[in-house]
């Protein structure tokens, strides 16, 4: 815990940990308020698609200037500027003018305007802790971001029942003022120029060719970016058609949701030394026990599969943000976390038409076998390409250590 006894790392901590409380509770609210004034699931998914389309499309490109800019000034005004749209959803909803079309146009501006802001929160762990406690520090956060998401949309409940829909999103336009001051008050420098002002698209190109240069980065995010469009719409489509009742889906969803929290909680305190490995084998733990959810019959027996692929799930996102973090320059370290940022914005929003269409063809069972044997490929494959860019790079380093004694010889 010696962590969270550091000044700035405890303001990013709890600043998060706050803002993720708000982004999970604005979820829930937009979805029940699109159902309100629809009664329609059609507008409940459109709302969703509003969250996750902008951040597919601009996450890469506003990363760069995270990378280029002062990422504490970037993410202080990405959250003023939200709760400045926060602040008018709130307004137009207490008059009566925050119909559909208007949630979705609100929903999407929030995302746009977020959309830089996680590259740069995630670069900035950088600049606040020591190479060597990467994993760590990434392993709290991720408690303090899936603990607090999780806790959003359970106070909803009761905002609802006591309050009103607004409070909903005062509360929210709250939380963003609190993460903005607590990023203000973290003191950190900026990382060392590199020497060269470069325009947006040459960054951008450079940002590609940094991770290019790094194989194991890529073949991590790849395999995360396809492995999520597998799996993430089987927690909502798929287990709904499981279990059949809404209160052990909503009590199923909970369990998978304090397993994700303890498996992050635990990998804080471990030392894992081939992060990419650890990251893609995590989702052939995962693929294994999300195989047969589409066979249990018991509640008991689908809590004890969703606690353990929930506790694989820690293990697919902590390593591969320590490794970004070691592996990628820090002038191209919020592009290449924005890379990744946009393809799971990207897979989140495909994978329940996935997860659907998959159950239309086979059934429920089919669809989980499917998925879960996917997942397993997916690892193993990547497992074998990451041996070869291993066995690659060691000859290479081989050889430019026998060229360098051949020339100093």
């Amino acid at each position: 815990m010696s962590l969270l006894r550091d000044r700035n790392f405890l303001l990013l901590f709890v600043g998060q940990g706050v803002s993720r409380f708000g982004d999970g509770l604005y979820t829930a609210a937009t979805a029940w308020l699109a159902w309100s004034l629809t009664k329609d699931p059609t507008a409940v998914a459109l709302v969703s698609v509003s969250a996750f389309a902008p951040a597919f499309v601009a996450t890469f490109v506003v990363a760069s200037y995270a990378d280029r800019r002062d990422r504490r000034k970037l993410m202080i005004a990405s959250d003023l500027a939200r709760v400045a749209v926060v602040v008018v959803a709130s307004v137009l909803l207490c008059i009566d003018l925050l119909n559909l079309p208007v949630l979705v146009a609100t929903t999407a501006i929030l995302a746009l305007i977020g959309a830089p802001f996680a590259p740069a929160r995630n670069a900035i762990v950088t600049q606040i802790v020591s190479a060597d406690r990467l994993q760590q520090a990434n392993g709290f956060l991720q408690v303090a971001f899936r603990a607090a998401f999780f806790v959003g949309p359970l106070t909803l409940a009761p905002l609802l029942a006591y309050g009103s829909l607004q409070w909903a999103l005062v509360i929210n336009g709250l939380t963003f003022v609190a993460s903005a001051g607590a990023v203000a008050a973290i003191r950190v420098t900026r990382p060392a120029s590199t020497g060269s002002q470069s325009g947006l698209w040459s960054d951008l190109a450079a940002g590609l060719r940094a991770v290019r240069a790094a194989p194991d980065v890529l073949v991590v995010i790849v395999t995360f970016v396809l492995a999520l469009a597998l799996t993430s719409g089987f927690l909502t489509v798929g287990l709904v058609a499981v279990v059949g009742q809404g209160g052990q889906y909503g009590l199923l969803l909970g369990v998978a949701g304090v397993a994700e929290v303890v498996g992050a909680f635990l990998l804080a305190g471990l030392r894992i030394r081939r992060l990419a490995l650890a990251a893609v084998l995590a989702w052939a733990a995962l693929g294994i026990f999300r195989a047969p959810l589409g066979t249990v019959t018991s509640t008991a027996v689908a809590a004890v599969l969703l606690i353990a692929t929930g506790l694989a799930s820690a293990l697919t996102d902590i390593p591969l943000i320590a490794l970004v973090q070691q592996r990628i320059p820090s002038h191209h370290l919020a592009k290449v976390l924005g890379l990744w940022e946009a393809g799971v914005a990207g897979a989140l929003a495909v994978s329940p038409f996935v997860a659907s269409t998959a159950i239309a063809l086979t059934g429920v069972q089919g669809a989980f076998l499917l998925s879960g044997a996917a997942l397993v490929f997916l690892a193993v494959t990547a497992t074998l390409v990451l041996v070869r860019v291993g066995a690659r790079q060691s000859r290479q380093l081989s050889n430019g250590t026998a060229d360098d004694k051949q020339y100093a010889g």
